[in-house]
């Protein structure tokens, strides 16, 4: 069985950096994603769906809460997670989470370069950077043009 999720989407809101009695943090912040179709009468439709995003470890949270800004697009891997909790009326209620494994910023806007920057939790939770390479391919890129 997999649970996998892949996002490509706009921050809603610069993420939220909570930290926990055990120098642990996490980062929350909403992504809304877009997709637009043609409805029966032939007319164009654009919808959003907010998901909402959790970076579940410290170096990672500080890092999204340090680089992560609102309106920013971002690149998001992670699980679907489903809880439930009751309010205070005493009514079930559920949310759905995207526990974020990795994210890769894909806005250049940060440095005035291209490219992006990948952090993933993967296998000791270290920092992957491609920065650098993604610029030089890119320019590289740009002069294979034929316009």
């Amino acid at each position: 069985m997999v649970n996998k999720v892949t996002l490509i989407g706009r921050l809603g809101k610069d993420p939220v950096l909570k930290h926990f009695s055990n120098d642990n943090a996490i980062a929350e912040f909403s992504l809304a994603t877009d997709e637009s179709y043609k409805n029966k009468e032939g007319q164009k439709v654009e919808q959003t769906e907010w998901h909402n995003i959790k970076i579940p470890t410290k170096k990672q949270a500080e890092i999204a809460e340090k680089y992560l800004k609102k309106g920013g697009l971002v690149y998001i891997e992670g699980k679907i997670r489903t809880r439930s909790y009751d309010d205070k009326d005493g009514n079930k209620k559920y949310i759905t989470e995207i526990i974020a494994d990795n994210f890769r910023m894909l806005d250049g806007k940060r440095d005035g370069g291209g490219g992006s920057t990948s952090y993933s939790n993967s296998n000791s939770g270290s920092q992957q950077t491609q920065h650098e390479e993604a610029r030089v391919s890119n320019s590289a890129a740009d002069d294979d043009l034929p316009f």
